[in-house]
Formats: C-alpha cells, structure tokens, sequence
C-alpha cells in the first residue's frame, strides 16, 4: 500500500511532514515561495487527509515509518512538524540515504513528560483521547487552541489552520487514536545520536506542548547545525510567522551539508 504524495515545483527534493490530526493543507501557505527553489513533496501521514484510507496494520512507529520511507525520494531534505517531527527523526536514524537534512519544526524526540524531561503531561493525552470518542471537531479545535497558545495571532492562526486542513478528508479515527499512542510512548533520545544529517530546528517560545526549557536538554542529546527559536509564536512558527520562517527555512537549507 503506497501513500498518496502531492509534488509541485522543481530543484531539491523538500519532504514535508504534517502533524497529529491536521493534513498537508497546512503548507499551503508556503507553497508559492518553495516551489520557487525546491521540488516540494508534501505527504498526509498513513490515516490522514487524503492517506485517511491507507494505513499499516498494526499502527506503529516502525510501519509507519517504512510507509514513509517508501514515498521519499533518496537524498532529500525531510521537514516535520510535531509529530511529523517524531517521524522525521526515525527516517533520518534508520533511513539515512534518504535524509539529507533534516528540518524539525517544534518537534522533540519525546513529547510526554517524564523525571527530568519537560513535554505534554500523560493526562493531557489521556483526555484527548476520551474526547475523540465523542466528537472529533471539537477536539480538534481544543488541540488547535493548544497548539495557538500564547501567540499574540492565536485566533488567526487557528483559523487559518482550520481553513487548509478544511479542504481535505477528515483524519480516520483509529489513526487519530495511534497518533497519540505515538506521541505519548515514542522516546527517541537514545537513538539521536545515530543521525547523521545536519539538523535544523525551530521552536516557538511560547509553545506550550514542546516547552521552551525542553530546548537545552534536547540540544544536549543530539545539537542542532541551525537553531531558531520565533520569540512570539508557539506550535507553529510557520502558521503565525510564515515570512520569517520561510526565510530561516532556507538559510539552513542553503547551509554546505558534509
């Protein structure tokens, strides 16, 4: 079963990765300026968007993973965002041929928190999940105002949020329930070290969901070649600072890779 992909523009391969319970739609605003310079290949995770009907059996890291891996060309630069950032960083662990940079947009190797390590309470993920059963828009919307939190644009950006995802399906309901057993088990830290393409991060100060102390311990794990942190946005840099972050973008793109 192979992934549905959505290739626009010419030049190096960028690979863009969504994250849990959104779509590619939510790159669409960045678009027009990288196709301009890169050969864009935004995929919807295995149950998302238009992947809603193509997922592995079981759901998990590891099959995931291999579906990706499937849909990326070799050498290209890998973007993930959230938890697209989680799977970002097991393709560049297991998959190096295929990761020739990889660009993590408020994304950690462990999202749940645990002694020592900040990151999404346990509980936080627990309700999410009991609320899924109910009603999937309005769990959505709270994940949405989560991920808004603290940005001076949180209204704004949650609406333009909500208006790309809106033109594709609706995520499938057991792959919403795996993406957050993904967010809440996967714990990376020790395999960091093993990638071996040059990193570029960016964070939002005021994220809420990958906290800004979170930084320094994951700089200690594996460092970054390119760090940025956006001081007034949260879990999306690229939703409330889309100009900026399309230009720190490509500075690290555009940095000499080994």
């Amino acid at each position: 079963m192979k992934l549905q992909t959505d290739i626009s523009g010419s030049g190096e391969p960028l690979v863009l990765l969504h994250g849990w319970g959104l779509n590619s739609g939510v790159w669409h605003p960045l678009l027009p300026r990288l196709t301009e310079r890169y050969r864009v290949i935004s995929i919807d995770l295995p149950g998302f968007g238009v992947n809603a009907d193509r997922q592995p059996s079981p759901y998990a890291l590891t099959s995931v993973g291999h579906m990706l891996a499937d849909a990326i060309p070799d050498g290209a630069t890998v973007l993930g965002w959230s938890l697209g950032g989680l799977l970002a960083q097991w393709l560049a662990i297991h998959f190096p041929h295929k990761v020739k940079r990889l660009v993590l947009v408020a994304s950690t190797p462990c999202f749940v928190q645990q002694q020592s390590w900040p990151g999404v309470r346990p509980a936080v993920l627990h309700t999410f999940e009991r609320q899924l059963e109910n009603d999937f828009s309005d769990t959505l919307d709270r994940f949405l105002a989560i991920q808004a939190m603290g940005s001076p644009s949180a209204r704004h950006d949650i609406r333009n949020i909500r208006e790309c995802v809106s033109q594709f399906p609706e995520p499938d309901p057991a792959a919403l329930r795996h993406g957050l057993t993904l967010l809440g088990t996967v714990d990376l830290r020790h395999e960091l070290p093993r990638i071996t393409a040059p990193i570029a991060r960016f964070y939002g100060r005021l994220d809420s969901l990958v906290p800004h102390k979170a930084i320094e311990l994951i700089e200690s794990v594996k460092g970054s070649d390119y760090l940025h942190i956006f001081e007034h946005a949260s879990h999306a840099p690229f939703i409330s600072h889309p100009d900026a972050f399309v230009e720190h973008l490509m500075a690290a793109c555009d940095s000499p890779v080994a």
